[in-house]
C-alpha cells in the first residue's frame, strides 16, 4: 500500500522571519551627505520679507574666501562692464554702488522680490564669468546668500546712500575729498560742496535712472551729502 504523501503547508512569505521592531535612529553629527556645504555668507535663511516697488533696497554681495580683490583697475573693468549690461533687466535698476575688496555694495530698485532676486542673480553671473575669466580660475565667485534692506523712509535713502557712495572712507580705502572713482560717487549729483552738473566723466554711467520718489526727491529734504567729510560712524 503506497503512503499518502503528507502535503506540506506553503509558509506565508517572511513568515520565517522574526516580528518586526522599531528603530530609533540616532542624528549622525557633521555635514550633511549630498549636496556640498556652501560658505557662510553671514546672512539669515530666513524667507524674505515682500518687496513693494516704491522702496529701495540696500544690497550687499560677498566674494567667497581667498579671492583677489575687486578693488582695481582691471577687476573694475570688468565690474564697470557688468553694471552696465545688466543694470536694467527684468524690473531691475541699478542705481548706485560701491566696490570694495571683497564685497559690493548696492542701491537698487525692483518691481517686486521676484524682480529683485533674477536681476541680482544675472548680474552676479555676468560678475562671476568675467573675474573667474580675469584670474583663470573656475568656481564660485560670491557667497550663497546677498544682504538686502528695504529703504522705507527719507532718512533711511539718505543714510544708505551716505553708507554705499562713502563706503571707501569707511574702509580706509579712499580719504581724499573726492568721490570715490570705485563707486557710482562720480556721476553722483547730490554731493553738497559740488553742482549737480558737476559729475566727473568717466564714460557713461554703467546705472540706470532711479524712479521712485523716494531716491529722486524724497532723500533730499534731509539735506545734501557732503563729498569732503570725514567718515563717522
Amino acid at each position: 500500500m503506497q503512503s499518502k504523501k503528507k502535503k506540506r503547508r506553503r509558509k506565508a512569505p517572511g513568515s520565517h522571519l522574526s516580528p518586526q521592531r522599531t528603530f530609533s535612529f540616532t542624528r549622525r553629527e557633521g555635514h550633511r551627505v549630498g549636496r556640498k556645504p556652501q560658505a557662510d555668507s553671514g546672512v539669515s535663511h530666513q524667507t524674505r520679507e515682500p518687496l513693494a516697488s516704491r522702496f529701495p533696497v540696500h544690497v550687499v554681495l560677498r566674494l567667497d574666501e581667498g579671492l583677489p580683490s575687486m578693488r582695481s583697475k582691471h577687476p573694475y573693468r570688468i565690474l564697470r562692464r557688468s553694471f552696465a549690461a545688466g543694470c536694467d533687466r527684468f524690473g531691475f535698476r541699478l542705481n548706485h554702488y560701491s566696490v570694495q575688496g571683497n564685497h559690493l555694495h548696492f542701491i537698487v530698485e525692483a518691481q517686486s522680490r521676484e524682480s529683485l532676486s533674477r536681476g541680482l542673480k544675472g548680474l552676479a553671473v555676468r560678475i562671476a564669468k568675467g573675474l573667474n575669466k580675469l584670474w583663470a580660475r573656475k568656481g564660485r565667485v560670491f557667497a550663497d546668500r546677498y544682504f538686502d534692506r528695504i529703504l522705507r523712509t527719507p532718512r533711511e535713502v539718505k543714510n544708505a546712500l551716505r553708507y554705499v557712495l562713502k563706503n571707501g572712507n569707511k574702509h580706509g580705502a579712499h580719504n581724499k575729498p573726492e568721490p570715490d572713482r570705485f563707486s557710482s560717487g562720480p556721476f553722483f549729483n547730490g554731493w553738497r560742496e559740488l553742482p549737480a552738473d558737476a559729475v566727473h566723466t568717466f564714460g557713461p554711467p554703467p546705472l540706470a535712472t532711479a524712479r521712485t520718489w523716494l531716491q529722486t526727491t524724497g532723500w533730499r529734504r534731509h539735506g545734501l551729502i557732503s563729498v569732503c567729510a570725514a567718515w563717522t560712524a
